[in-house]
């Protein structure tokens, strides 16, 4: 059985950090999405590989991607949040290879989401 879920989520002020955590079973996950109200689900950070990690270029520099093998767990490190990075944040898995990582139609697993909320 497939499933991620999401934890780590909270307020922040700008300028502060934030992790958040995928827990997941069944699947390997994979990236990191977000959605603000209003807007469409984006691309924040995904791990390709053990060796590549793509960033997209609002968070490229404040956003890491590690992950624990071992206990199957992708985290989202944030640094330097800004009040723009308010959303709900999702994590992916099981990337179809059908189109860009970054489009959220190519992922098949979904996590319930965990809300990021920074105050300037």
């Amino acid at each position: 059985q497939v499933q991620l879920v999401e934890s780590g989520g909270g307020s922040v002020q700008a300028g502060g950090s934030l992790r958040l955590s995928c827990a997941a079973s069944g699947v390997s996950p994979m990236g990191w999405f977000r959605q603000a109200p209003g807007k469409a689900r984006e691309g924040v950070a995904i791990r390709i590989s053990r060796s590549k990690t793509v960033l997209s270029a609002s968070v490229n520099g404040r956003f890491t991607v590690p992950k624990d093998d071992a206990n199957n767990i992708l985290y989202l490190q944030m640094n330097s949040l800004k009040p723009e990075d308010s959303a709900m944040y999702y994590c992916a898995a099981d990337w179809s290879q059908s189109g860009s990582v970054f489009d959220p139609s190519t992922f098949r697993s979904w996590g319930q989401g965990t809300q990021v909320t920074v105050s300037p």
